[in-house]
């Protein structure tokens, strides 16, 4: 039977009272953090006989929907961790245990983060800048960049890959999980960013830092690939991200519609502009396009949980979904700034804060460059030699 946990909706509302001071700060949302942990919700997939909600994948996009509403940078760094979760939930669910040590380290408290993206890397999962060097007792040293890193000044496990060349059996893409106290790791405070400031999504620099072998988990040939960690992976990350940016654009409609009615308008008689029909048409478009983000949202997640068969257009469909809800998510806000007025244009109005922060959507992977390929794949096959 599902979980019925949830957010209280007293902590969401404490959250939403810190985001703009930490949006304005660049500050990292630590007290956010520090109330989700106590709340049991960065353990939120995990098995409730293993300590954690029991919460599906569906269930977690609608519980990310609504944080996001409240604070979408405090909600878009929990992803990164509740990512890992996902991804171990999904492999275990479909018979493979290589990742039950995160669930269970999720619920004694430790913080996972996303040591993915590298920099000019346009392969992103399917092949590295970074070395991973494999020394014979099966440890990896990792050399090399990762940027951006979300969580940067409290993650404590960091999962990550990079290629090792030197493999006897061909060149592989190594993925294993780094502790924070292992040598060789530093965090460049240079997170500066147009919006999505509280992540912290610092660079993070790897030279020489080693993962010892039990968190080896993967060592795969580089480019696609349908093993069980890649598909976790990719398909979760995609779908929590369109969580998160359907939460923004919820948000947006409640504030568009809070300005329609409290804004007067002389043209009509001092009247509020919620009567005006051209102020009522775009809060309407708005609201009508975000009706349709859940769905897709959610009928993706549930698919994942009831492990249905796409074959390979899972891959197209994950990246599909996460292009289009985040693109959907910044119309949805483009009206409701145009509805707020002038007001709205202010640095320090959610709205503003809010048209900053969905505009990261169109950075994080999938590309729609990217995206649109795989769905080409999927559908015309691969292009001719």
């Amino acid at each position: 039977m599902p979980s019925s946990r949830a957010l209280d909706p007293g902590l969401l509302a404490r959250i939403a009272g810190r985001a703009a001071a930490h949006d304005r700060d660049g500050s990292f949302p630590r007290e956010d953090l520090a109330e989700l942990q106590e709340a049991g919700y960065l353990a939120a997939l995990v098995p409730e006989d293993r300590g954690g909600w029991g919460l599906t994948l569906e269930q977690l996009t609608q519980q990310q929907s609504r944080l996001a509403a409240a604070a979408p940078a405090t909600a878009l760094a929990v992803n990164m961790h509740l990512v890992w979760t996902a991804v171990a939930r999904t492999m275990q669910d479909r018979g493979d245990r290589a990742l039950d040590f995160v669930l269970d380290e999720a619920a004694a408290g430790e913080v996972f983060a996303f040591g993915v993206s590298e920099a000019g890397n346009d392969l992103v999962l399917f092949g590295s800048t970074v070395e991973a060097r494999t020394a014979p007792d099966g440890s990896v040293a990792f050399t090399g960049t990762k940027t951006p890193v979300s969580l940067s000044p409290v993650w404590t496990r960091l999962g990550t890959f990079g290629l090792d060349e030197a493999d006897p059996d061909g060149p592989r893409i190594v993925w294993a999980f780094l502790e924070r106290g292992a040598a060789g790791i530093e965090v460049v405070e240079d997170w500066d960013a147009l919006g999505q400031r509280a992540t912290r999504s610092d660079t993070t620099r790897l030279r020489g830092a080693v993962a010892r072998p039990e968190r080896v988990v993967r060592r795969l040939p580089p480019g696609p690939n349908p093993d069980p960690l890649i598909f976790g992976v990719f398909v979760t990350f995609e779908i929590l991200l369109a969580a998160v940016y359907a939460g923004i654009a919820h948000r947006a409609v409640e504030l568009a519609a809070e300005a329609a009615k409290r804004r007067t308008s002389l043209k009509l008689g001092g009247a509020a502009r919620s009567d005006d029909p051209d102020v009522r048409r775009r809060v309407a478009s708005a609201a009508l396009i975000d009706d349709g983000l859940d769905p897709q949202v959610r009928s993706l997640a549930r698919d994942v949980d009831e492990r249905a068969d796409h074959g390979p257009r899972w891959f197209a469909r994950a990246s599909g979904l996460k292009v289009r809800v985040t693109e959907q998510a910044r119309a949805v806000v483009d009206q409701a700034v145009l509805v707020g007025g002038g007001s709205g244009y202010a640095a320090s109005s959610e709205l503003a804060r809010l048209y900053r922060d969905v505009l990261a959507g169109a950075f994080n992977p999938s590309s729609a460059d990217s995206a649109l390929g795989t769905i080409a794949t999927a559908v015309l096959g691969p292009p001719s030699a």
